[in-house]
C-alpha cells in the first residue's frame, strides 16, 4: 500500500507568503507570550521559517509590532476611510459602528488591546506609532463624520473629538466583557447583536438634537427616551 503523501513543510512555501506567515505567528506570540518576552525564535519556529529568515523582512521585535498593527489595526482604519457609504451622516455613524464592533470583537484586537494596555509603556517609541496611526487617525476618521451630522442638524453641538473618544471608549469596554478571556465575561447571556443593538441605541440617543431622535436605530424601541429614566424627570 502506497503511502500517503504528507503534507508540504512551511519552508516551501511561496518566500512572498512568509511575511505574512511571519506577522500571524508573532501575533499568536505576543498573544501568549506578551511583546517584552516574546522571542524572534519561538516566532520563527511557529511560522515555520529559521530565525535569520525574519530578518531578510523585519530588523527586529519592535518592527515586527508595527507591520503587525499596520496589518490588523491600520488596515481596518484604511477600510472605514476608503468605504462608499451612501446617505446621511447618521448613516455613515452606524456604519462606522457596525464595523468598529466587528473589528473589537475580533481576537486580533483582543490581542493589540492587552498589548497597548500591559505593555507599551515600556516601549515609548512604539506607544508613540500607535497614538498617531491608530487612536488619532480613527478618532479623526470618527469626528469627521459627527462633525458631518452635526453641521446637518442630525446630532446636537457637540465636540467632534469629544464625541469619537466616548464612542470608541463604550465600542471597546462593551467589546472585551463579551470577551470569554477576560475570565468575567459579563455580557455572556446576550449575543453580539444584542450588545451593538445597545449600544448604537444609547450612543444616537446621547448625541441627538432632541428626544427620541433616531430611536430606531438597529431596531432600537420606539420609546427610547423611556430607556434612561432620568430624562423624564
Amino acid at each position: 500500500m502506497a503511502r500517503a503523501k504528507s503534507a508540504a513543510p512551511k519552508w516551501r512555501r511561496c518566500p512572498a507568503d512568509r511575511p505574512d506567515q511571519i506577522i500571524k505567528a508573532a501575533l499568536e506570540v505576543f498573544g501568549e507570550c506578551g511583546l517584552a518576552n516574546a522571542r524572534l525564535q519561538d516566532i520563527a519556529e511557529r511560522a515555520g521559517v529559521s530565525k535569520g529568515t525574519i530578518y531578510l523582512y523585519f530588523p527586529n521585535k519592535e518592527e515586527l509590532f508595527r507591520e503587525m498593527v499596520r496589518q490588523t489595526a491600520v488596515a481596518a482604519i484604511e477600510r472605514a476611510e476608503q468605504a462608499n457609504v451612501q446617505g446621511t451622516p447618521t448613516n455613515q455613524l452606524l456604519a462606522f459602528m457596525r464595523g468598529y464592533w466587528a473589528f473589537v470583537r475580533s481576537p486580533v484586537f483582543i490581542t493589540i488591546y492587552r498589548l497597548v494596555l500591559a505593555e507599551l509603556h515600556q516601549f515609548p517609541d512604539l506607544g508613540r506609532f500607535y497614538a498617531e496611526e491608530v487612536v488619532a487617525r480613527g478618532q479623526k476618521l470618527l469626528a469627521g463624520i459627527i462633525g458631518r451630522g452635526v453641521d446637518a442638524g442630525e446630532f446636537r453641538d457637540i465636540d467632534p473629538m469629544v464625541g469619537a473618544r466616548m464612542l470608541v471608549a463604550i465600542t471597546v469596554m462593551n467589546g472585551i466583557w463579551r470577551d470569554e478571556h477576560t475570565g468575567v465575561p459579563l455580557l455572556a447571556h446576550k449575543s453580539d447583536d444584542e450588545v451593538f443593538g445597545e449600544l448604537a441605541q444609547f450612543y444616537l440617543h446621547a448625541i441627538a438634537p432632541s428626544e427620541g431622535a433616531f430611536a430606531q436605530a438597529d431596531g432600537a424601541p420606539s420609546d427610547v427616551v423611556s430607556f434612561i429614566p432620568f430624562i423624564n424627570d
